[in-house]
């Protein structure tokens, strides 16, 4: 059997991170390809603040799935979507991942997904419950 793709998004890969045990039950599992946006790169490696050892497992961590660079075909739905939405509150790092997933016909596993449920273009990967206690991501 095929396994599924998915392109992951920060808040997930945050989430793995922490250790909450969905998230890594979830991205360890053999029955996915998970993809991920050179923009999600960016925003987990420039948090302010990162130790060596941090930076060390956020690579470790990307190295495990596969990196989806932006390029012109992204980059002109990015600005489609931003067009469209933005009036809806869609921002532009969200409107890059959305984007992705639109291109790449790949279904977005986000948390966040207020962020992006008003995006037709797109398809939403049900995902994991976690404590609220727990959940102070962004």
């Amino acid at each position: 059997m095929a396994a599924t793709a998915l392109l992951v998004d920060t808040d997930v890969l945050i989430d793995y991170l922490r250790g909450i045990r969905p998230a890594r039950a979830l991205l360890d599992a053999d029955r996915f390809d998970f993809y991920y946006s050179s923009q999600t790169r960016k925003e987990l490696l420039s948090k302010p603040g990162l130790t060596d050892s941090v930076r060390r497992e956020i690579q470790a961590l990307l190295r495990r799935l596969r990196v989806v660079l932006i390029d012109d075909s992204i980059a002109g739905k990015y600005w489609s979507l931003l067009k469209k939405y933005e009036s809806q509150g869609l921002r532009q790092a969200d409107a890059i991942i959305a984007a992705t997933a639109w291109q790449k016909r790949l279904p977005l596993l986000t948390r966040n997904h207020r962020h992006f449920r008003f995006v037709d273009e797109i398809e939403l990967a049900p995902i994991y419950e976690i404590q609220q206690a727990s959940a102070g991501l962004r």
